[in-house]
Parts: C-alpha cells; sequence; structure tokens
C-alpha cells in the first residue's frame, strides 16, 4: 500500500508542466496588483512588499530554495486573469476574490484564502453618515471589473435603493475622482480601503462606514488543468498556516529542526517525505519560512502591528484565537 501511495505521488509531482517550466526558465512569474500597500506595491527601493508578494517568494522559495527568484507582474483588475489564462504569469497572487464563477468559468483553481475580507465605504466625516443604510441617492466611486461593482448593485437593489455609479478601470483613477468631489463615496474591500485612506491628502477628514457588505475571501490563483502545481501553491499557504500554528517562526525554524513534536518533523521534512509527493525537496517548508516566515509573521509584517496599516488580526487570526485562518495537517 506504501507503494503504491509513493507511485501515484511521484506521477502526479511528475505531471506539473508549470512546475517544469518555472525550473527550466529558472524564476517565477507572479502577478500582483500594480499598487495597493499591504498586498503588493513596491518600495522606494522597488522592491515588491506586501502579504501577496510574500506569498510570491513562498512558492518560489518552495521551488528553488531561494525566495528572490521572482519575477514580479503588475496587473489591473481588467488584465489579471487574461495574464494567467495566457500563461504570462504562472500565478495570480493579487487580492482576488474567490467566486464560484471565476472558480468554474475562467479555468481557474484558486488554491486557498490568504485574507477574509469584506466591501466597505468610506466618506467624508462632514457629511455625518454612520451607515451605509444612509448612501440612498448618493454618488459612488468604484472600480470596474470587480466583485464590488457587482455588491454595490445587489447591496441597492435588495433594499429597494438608488445610487449614482462613478465608474473607472483603475484603483488610483477611483481614489483620484473621489478627492476631487466627484463621489460622495469611496468603496471596494475593507482592507483597500484602510491602504487607500493613508495615501488622501487629509486622512483624518475621512472615515469608514462599519457596514460590511459582501464576504471578499481573497486567494492565489492558477490556471485550471495542472493538478501537480495547484498542489504545490496550495500547500505553500497551507505551510505557513501550520507554522504558525506549531509556533515555527523565521528565527527560530533552525533550532526546531531537532524538535520531538511529530507535527513539526513532519512540517520540516524531519518525518516522512512529504515534499516528494509535490516534487520539491523534503524540507520545502523550511525554505518557505527561511524567506517569509510563517503566515502570522507575514500578516503583522504587511498589515498588522508592525505596518502603518496596523490591520488587527480579527477573522484573519488563526481558528485556534478564534479567527478563521485554518489549514489541513501534513500527515
Amino acid at each position: 500500500m506504501l507503494a503504491a501511495v509513493s507511485f501515484f505521488s511521484s506521477i502526479a509531482a511528475a505531471q506539473s508542466p508549470t512546475l517544469d517550466t518555472v525550473r527550466k526558465r529558472g524564476l517565477l512569474n507572479c502577478g500582483v496588483n500594480t499598487g495597493l500597500a499591504g498586498f503588493s506595491v513596491p518600495d522606494d527601493r522597488g522592491r515588491w512588499t506586501g502579504i501577496d508578494a510574500d506569498f510570491c517568494r513562498a512558492v518560489a522559495a518552495a521551488v528553488f530554495r531561494d525566495g528572490d527568484k521572482v519575477r514580479f507582474v503588475p496587473l489591473n483588475a481588467k488584465e489579471r486573469f487574461t495574464a494567467l489564462q495566457s500563461g504570462e504569469v504562472d500565478i495570480l497572487s493579487r487580492n482576488t476574490t474567490w467566486t464560484m464563477s471565476r472558480d468554474t468559468s475562467l479555468g481557474l483553481n484558486f488554491t486557498g484564502v490568504i485574507y477574509y475580507d469584506g466591501q466597505a465605504f468610506m466618506t467624508r466625516k462632514a457629511l455625518g453618515l454612520k451607515s451605509a443604510k444612509e448612501l440612498d441617492g448618493a454618488s459612488i466611486c468604484v472600480q470596474s471589473g470587480t466583485t464590488n461593482e457587482l455588491n454595490l448593485a445587489d447591496y441597492f437593489a435588495t433594499r429597494g435603493a438608488t445610487y449614482r455609479p462613478v465608474v473607472f478601470e483603475r484603483l488610483d483613477e477611483v481614489r483620484g475622482a473621489y478627492v476631487n468631489g466627484r463621489c460622495d463615496a469611496f468603496t471596494t474591500d475593507s482592507s483597500q480601503l484602510i491602504a487607500e485612506r493613508t495615501r488622501l491628502p487629509d486622512p483624518d477628514t475621512h472615515e469608514m462606514l462599519p457596514d460590511l457588505i459582501s464576504k471578499e475571501p481573497l486567494g492565489p490563483a492558477v490556471r485550471q488543468g495542472d493538478a501537480g502545481w495547484s498542489n504545490i501553491v496550495r500547500w505553500t499557504l497551507f505551510a505557513m498556516i501550520n507554522a504558525e500554528e506549531l509556533g515555527v517562526t523565521k528565527d527560530t525554524v533552525d533550532q526546531q529542526l531537532a524538535s520531538s513534536n511529530p507535527e513539526i518533523r513532519r512540517l520540516l521534512g524531519g518525518e516522512g517525505e512529504f515534499g516528494k509527493a509535490l516534487g520539491l525537496d523534503t524540507d520545502w517548508v523550511v525554505s518557505i519560512v527561511k524567506a517569509v516566515g510563517n503566515y502570522g509573521e507575514c500578516f503583522e509584517r504587511n498589515l498588522g502591528s508592525q505596518s502603518p496599516l496596523n490591520i488587527a488580526r480579527g477573522r484573519n487570526a488563526l481558528w485556534t484565537n478564534g479567527g478563521l485562518i485554518y489549514a489541513p495537517p501534513v500527515r
């Protein structure tokens, strides 16, 4: 039985044309946002930062043992799916909502949720609004080609209310229109509004309304038809989550290679050969954690207490801390 499992695992790993292509190229092509603080944005030196950018590095570390073997491809909302479908990028790690239509009719597979979000509204404090329910008849700036545009229509339709959409293709255009007073409110994912608010001329004169009008599970996506590559990307995320749950950090991973805890040993390759089923090295998770840290470290560095955004973990806390972040075990 064990021999059969090993045999079929080897077949699955061998049948990943994407992995073969990435290795021959020597770089991972990763589609990211053109610039969204906390998720993917180039810093003053041109180095991409953010939780989505770090996830790209994690996959590169799993494949190459080097998290810097990534080519970041900035994509707007309209072109992101075409870039993945065409093979321009190997992964789309771009604050993208996992929906049924995207998962079933675009030739894509989502491989997990890296951030649980929800759509919100930002308005000027001077308007004195306390709830999204008070936006009846308002003009609202929104980005085209996003779930935000569709959610907005649903929200007002179900309440029998009216609004005037002010639609733009790029997020910076949406922000610019809001700044210039072309709309009463700016709507997008809550995390994006927190980031965009920091870029406004007078951030303290703007506020987010408390309502969340949708579910926005954001996660990486790959092309359908390559189960081996899907497994690599999916289990990279699961490995980062399991590492946080087990207390494996960037600073302690070397010491924990000697751990007697069987869960840690399986995760780090000290027991079993789980990496081989993915076509990766036995210690592939060690490479991931050394490159970017565990999930919690990535969150806090890019979005949380160690970042300018200072977003609380909330629903993005581990399940053991009352959140939704949960990963299957390495077993």
